[in-house]
């Protein structure tokens, strides 16, 4: 990690290579065993306090995901109903104050507040707001 965020040309042979083979996403199973990330459960609980909290998911490119993410979710994060999930092919249509996600694409369009989430694969990204932590979107989105 450390030696792909200060070297931009580690950043995109990664990226690039990420993106030639990522078929893991689509095998059976992928989508359970992702670990939460460290106080994401807190963080999102605790915003949900001041916000309303919609988990939205391009999953429909991953269609053995859907089901995944939902025992998912009702795993790690039950206090977040089913009836605040979206599932999409696309999150251009999503209209809200903060949009937090670790792909570019999902941001480009998005007219509230972009937050992308620091990850592997867009480390070579520069131009969004970045979030490294759950503790940062804390220090960011709730009230001092």
């Amino acid at each position: 990690m450390e030696d792909l965020v200060a070297n931009d040309s580690l950043k995109m042979a990664f990226y690039q290579d990420y993106i030639a083979n990522n078929s893991f996403l689509k095998e059976p199973g992928f989508f359970l065993d992702i670990p939460v990330k460290e106080k994401a459960v807190d963080i999102v609980k605790e915003l949900g306090n001041h916000y309303e909290i919609f988990i939205v998911s391009a999953a429909t490119e991953y269609p053995e995901s859907l089901k995944e993410k939902l025992i998912w979710l009702e795993q790690h994060f039950p206090f977040i109903s089913w009836t605040h999930v979206v599932f999409c092919g696309h999150k251009y249509m999503i209209q809200a104050d903060y949009l937090i996600d670790d792909h570019e694409k999902n941001l480009k369009t998005f007219t509230g507040t972009p937050l992308l989430f620091s990850a592997l694969h867009n480390l070579h990204i520069h131009d969004y707001q970045r979030v490294n932590s759950w503790d940062h979107v804390g220090d960011l989105l709730l009230p001092k």
